[in-house]
């Protein structure tokens, strides 16, 4: 990956491996307890979550979420999916741009039947990780979109993790402080306080070249032989999801 010369000085991050291990270094007062969990969301977050899981001794596993992007400008997100189908939506994208009801159906049916086909390709029949009742460090390589880890934490909520904590390399501080009004703790190594300052979360990475679904599965292998705990299979999208598709928050 080609660097512009003007960003190398600002760069805080080797590349995933590298952030996972300086993050680890602020999460260690969680290492060798049995009420610690680390779930990472793929792909970019999984080699970060893989280290934090490493080096706290911690069961570790993946959950894939998709953003439901607008048909005619798929780089406005107006929600999230699961892979069980459950969504949250950005209503004030919604009831700007007078999307459809129709039309949101579609992206949901859409997108949690790939949220299923990528969480079986990562973990195949593997039953997920049994959360209730911990304490779930909830990592990715940065946060680009809100509606990510709205998703993720109604998730975690919906099995019933007693806390969650947020942890990624770097967040911007409006960023910070919102999610912080959802989940226990947001836990960063670095927080960007200047407006534009986090345009592109890779922007604070020397390599961010992308994540081969290969090595997400590869990595999610390794971490359940060394240290992961497995709880009950989700049931398919269809299965669980009302007729009128409306499986989850609007």
């Amino acid at each position: 990956m080609s660097i512009p010369h003007n960003k190398v000085s600002e760069m805080q991050f080797r590349d995933r491996t590298g952030a996972g291990q300086l993050l680890a270094e602020k999460l260690s007062h969680y290492a060798n307890r049995k009420d610690v969990a680390v779930v990472a969301l793929p792909p970019g977050g999984v080699p970060v979550g893989y280290e934090i899981a490493n080096a706290l001794n911690a069961p570790f596993d993946v959950l894939v979420i998709r953003h439901l992007g607008v048909p005619e400008n798929p780089v406005l997100v107006m929600g999230a999916v699961s892979a069980d189908g459950t969504h949250v939506l950005n209503h004030e994208i919604i009831r700007w741009l007078k999307i459809r009801g129709a039309t949101i159906d579609a992206q949901i049916a859409t997108e949690s039947a790939e949220s299923w086909r990528l969480d079986r390709l990562y973990r195949g029949d593997t039953p997920h990780l049994e959360v209730a009742d911990k304490e779930v460090i909830l990592v990715d390589d940065g946060i680009s979109t809100f509606s990510t880890f709205r998703m993720a934490v109604t998730v975690l909520r919906l099995r019933r993790a007693a806390q969650i904590v947020i942890a990624v390399p770097i967040a911007s501080a409006a960023s910070v402080l919102e999610l912080r009004a959802t989940v226990n703790a947001v836990v960063t190594c670095t927080v960007r306080t200047t407006p534009g300052e986090l345009d592109a979360v890779g922007q604070w990475y020397e390599d961010f070249r992308q994540v081969p679904q290969e090595s997400v599965r590869d990595l999610y292998e390794r971490a359940k032989r060394s240290f992961g705990k497995v709880g009950t299979l989700e049931p398919k999208p269809e299965h669980n999801r009302p007729a009128n598709g409306h499986g989850g928050k609007r």
